[in-house]
């Protein structure tokens, strides 16, 4: 048996996949085939048995739409897929999803697709592991922590603009432990890239303080083991340009035909026919699959023993026999409580929630190993930037602060990476830059990654710095994400109460939308009432006609007009605070009911779109802002935009009828 043999089976495997789901890319499995197999025979320590072993090396498949290539090669070297599985891909409810799935397909460390959202995410694991392995020393040369990432990348992953953004960044910090190889075939989907991509890359990457190398010929396994080889050995990271000839062999080798699509069963035959396998679909060589198995075997137990033993000496020696000191580590089961903890409240009877936040940003990095993050160079003034601590930089990996630099796109697939590695990452920005953290945001989401997005700079109130800088649909926009939690709390208590969400949310990202201008402190918030997202803040004085709802700092107009109302002697109204929709619509029925009667008249006051609101149900009213902010002081913008307290009145009274 002979290595050419299982890239053979591998390529014979990855066609018959898209043959038989009449869709996918058979360009990559072709050309990308003896890419794929060297890495997991001769380079990745990876234990098919145990794909989720904490100290394996990290495959992240940026270049998604080859997911093909990669359930063939995983199942080739005897992770838990089989036959039936590879005859499923693309259907649903299949171990084979159209692009790489965290969590469906044992061996798949990272769910890619959106192009370059792979590569900078294995920015993110690069640097989590050099962070870990600070973190979680034995001694002063031994660490608990100890792999490798390794990306495969193509054309649209480096014409993305995130992945140079995430590159930069990897140049800076000398996160020697990457290695991306570039599958370089010179097509793209619509053509040949001399069209679009004409750069030259590799000198790009040696201007980011990359190592580069150049493998002449993707078919040439010495030379590409070697190199690979020699990028283990790097100070800095590293990035292997490899020709390939997309759909070698294939009738269509070298055109953009191959990228996507399905092969005819001429070319299937004739292809077959030159890699000696048999015509049947889905036919492999078993011994093929055992000689790449055992392989990948002999050379990974001793390091797979030797890991688990100084798991034991770790928790023997540091953690003193006490498992659950290093638990979430491995088992991303993490739970804290601080509504426990005595806060002193009355420090802060006014100021801005970010100054709020800083409290407990401080805190938690402090008593909580797994707990980092940082900003887009905005630290400063979103407050997040712990400066007792020390930073993060390519000499030091034991510190608290992240400097992402101007990188917002990059610095949430970072912050997925890290929590990939089972991190509790944060990262911060104005709102109105949420824009450029979507696709990566959606990421989060789509994997359920812990991972916590602060945005300070919550309304058009931040004033000067004109409509740019001032929100208006990004809450709206932060609330259409699934499996996305949204908090706007209105002082610190309900500050306290969304971290305490936050912290023990394992499975979905949150957003925590922070004030820049001074709040006080209520007397009626209640930050054990915050965890059911949404509660009575004041309750009515005769039978219920009309619910205030309000969130972040317009819960103090709520009560303020609720003052008002009460001068004019009526009563009948209540007053919701609701620091999260989602939370509260996770609530029982009956709790919700209770809070937000349907047949009750609701004037929901938020400065920002209206849109998303309908979701409390029946008899929704909102006062927002449906227009783009305007240049100006505080005051005149809210005046501008009639969101100045006695408009907000005004309108308040007039759906209510109230002279």
């Amino acid at each position: 048996m002979t290595d050419i043999e299982v890239i053979n089976n591998i390529k014979s495997l990855g066609i018959d996949m898209i043959n038989e789901a009449k869709s996918g890319h058979p360009g990559i499995v072709l050309g990308a085939a003896p890419i794929l197999y060297s890495l997991y025979s001769k380079h990745l320590n990876v234990n098919s048995n145990d794909p989720i072993w904490f100290n394996r090396d990290r495959f992240v498949m940026s270049a998604g739409h080859g997911s093909a290539l990669l359930y063939a090669t995983l199942f080739m070297c005897g992770y838990s897929l089989t036959i039936d599985d590879l005859k499923k891909f693309r259907h649903s409810n299949s171990k084979t999803p159209g692009h790489p799935e965290l969590g469906v397909t044992p061996g798949v460390d990272c769910s890619t697709g959106p192009l370059g959202q792979g590569i900078a995410t294995s920015v993110g694991m690069a640097l989590g592991e050099k962070i870990l392995a600070e973190r979680y020393r034995i001694n002063k040369n031994e660490s608990l922590i100890d792999y490798r990432v390794y990306a495969l990348v193509g054309d649209g992953d480096l014409m993305e603009g995130v992945s140079y953004e995430a590159c930069s960044l990897a140049g800076t910090l000398k996160l020697n432990n990457l290695i991306v190889v570039y599958d370089s075939n010179d097509i793209s989907l619509d053509g040949s890239t001399n069209k679009t991509f004409t750069e030259n890359v590799r000198s790009r990457f040696e201007a980011m303080g990359w190592t580069t190398y150049l493998v002449k010929d993707g078919n040439n396994l010495a030379n590409l083991n070697h190199t690979l080889d020699k990028a283990k050995k790097a100070s800095n990271p590293v990035f292997i340009e490899v020709k390939t000839k997309i759909g070698d062999g294939s009738l269509l080798m070298g055109t953009n035909k191959v990228h996507g699509g399905t092969l005819t069963s001429e070319d299937i035959m004739q292809l077959k026919s030159k890699l000696q396998m048999p015509m049947e679909p889905f036919a492999y060589q078993e011994e093929a699959r055992q000689y790449f198995r055992s392989k990948l075997s002999e050379r990974v137990n001793d390091k797979y023993k030797k890991t688990n033993n100084i798991y034991n000496d770790y928790v023997m020696g540091v953690c003193k026999g006490d498992k659950t000191l290093a638990g979430y580590l491995f088992n991303n089961d993490f739970h804290y409580n601080l509504l426990k903890l005595e806060w002193d409240l009355r420090d802060h009877q006014k100021e801005a929630t970010r100054d709020s936040n800083a409290t407990f940003i401080y805190y938690l990095c402090r008593n909580i190993k797994t707990f980092i993050g940082g900003s887009a160079d905005l630290g400063t003034s979103t407050k997040t930037y712990v400066k007792e601590l020390p930073d993060i930089t390519s000499s030091n990996f034991n510190g608290n602060n992240i400097w992402f630099g101007v990188r917002e796109h990059a610095m949430g697939a970072i912050l997925n990476g890290l929590a990939l590695v089972n991190m509790k990452p944060y990262g911060s920005t104005f709102l109105s830059f949420a824009d450029y953290l979507k696709p990566a945001m959606r990421m989060s989401a789509l994997m359920h990654l812990p991972v916590t997005y602060i945005f300070s700079h919550d309304s058009i109130n931040v004033g000067p710095d004109g409509p740019t800088h001032q929100p208006v649909e990004q809450l709206a926009m932060l609330r259409s994400i699934p499996n996305m939690k949204v908090f706007r709390p209105a002082d610190m208590k309900e500050l306290l109460g969304c971290w305490q969400v936050i912290l023990n949310s394992n499975d979905n990202p949150s957003s925590l939308i922070l004030s820049r201008q001074e709040v006080e402190l209520h007397h009626n918030t209640d930050a054990k009432m915050t965890l059911l997202g949404g509660y009575i803040y004041f309750k009515e004085q005769a039978p219920l006609k009309y619910i205030l709802v309000a969130s972040g700092t317009e819960l103090a107009y709520a009560r303020n007009i609720g003052y008002d109302l009460l001068q004019k002697g009526i009563r009948n109204f209540r007053i919701v605070s609701m620091p999260s929709i989602e939370q509260f619509l996770e609530c029982q029925e009956e709790y919700r009911y209770n809070i937000l009667p349907n047949h009750i008249l609701k004037i929901v006051i938020e400065a920002g779109s209206s849109f998303g609101w309908h979701r409390l149900g029946d008899n929704v009213t909102t006062i927002g802002v449906e227009n783009f902010g305007i240049s100006g002081m505080k005051d005149e913008v809210l005046t501008s935009m009639h969101y100045d307290y006695d408009s907000v009145r005004d309108k308040v009274f007039n759906i209510m009828h109230i002279d």
